[in-house]
């Protein structure tokens, strides 16, 4: 699915843990931005501050997020997404998304950490850009296939080292569905742990052990920025 090799490799010390605290403060601010700052209609914004919530991120600093990004405290938002497209080492294809403050210090910080891959050239054909909710459940005998019929979702894929009596899915939406399938999911019990609008590559690429650890060691140092928010990437 492009992501689960940082999920997989991520190891949060103390310093990483900040950076990923601010990371996933400035999810909630612009979650809050883009729809409602009421998390029950806000199923992004409502994953946010859950996310934010197992990394010990206050809850005034989560209601802050909140209020600013909604504008209730007089603050611009000043957050730009902009979005890089190229090659990693080894051919592989990458969409890098950063909220940046700053687009003039960002653009040519991305340019030094692409030397050992190709940035700029344009690789969104080989994604479908879609709803994305990965869920879990603790049960047995689940039908993936029907939970995704009954859910809205237009694909599933089953996932990979859950605990012994869970079942989970990666399931795919159009995009318009992402927030009634989520909130499907969750009224069926399941817990959602990603609910967002993700780029999923129509093909993975799969590399020997040594060229994988080099794609990977690449993808880690993109994901070390401040400002890089998703990095979806065609590696199997």
């Amino acid at each position: 699915m492009g992501r689960q090799w940082l999920q997989k490799k991520r190891e949060l010390n103390a310093a990483k843990r900040g950076k990923v605290a601010t990371k996933l403060v400035r999810e909630i601010t612009v979650a809050a931005k883009s729809g409602s700052p009421d998390p029950l209609l806000n199923a992004r914004l409502a994953l946010a501050i859950e996310n934010a919530r197992k990394q010990s991120v206050s809850s005034d600093t989560i209601e802050r997020a909140i209020k600013k990004g909604a504008g209730l405290l007089g603050e611009k938002v000043d957050l730009e997404l902009v979005t890089f497209e190229g090659f990693a080492p080894h051919k592989v294809a990458v969409i890098v998304e950063c909220l940046t403050d700053n687009r003039n210090r960002t653009v040519p910080e991305m340019r030094v950490l692409f030397r050992g891959g190709q940035l700029g050239t344009k690789v969104g054909f080989l994604f479908d850009y879609v709803g994305l909710v990965e869920a879990t459940k603790a049960a047995a005998g689940i039908d993936l296939e029907e939970v995704a019929i009954e859910v809205g979702a237009q694909d599933v894929e089953p996932l990979e080292n859950l605990a012994e009596g869970q079942v989970g899915g990666h399931f795919t939406t159009d995009r318009g569905d992402l927030d009634q399938a989520t909130k499907k999911l969750r009224e069926a019990g399941w817990t959602v742990t990603v609910s967002e609008l993700a780029y999923v590559a129509k093909e993975d690429v799969d590399l020997p052990p040594e060229q994988r650890a080099e794609v990977e060691a690449f993808l880690e140092a993109l994901d070390e920025h401040d400002d890089v928010h998703r990095i979806y990437a065609s590696l199997k």
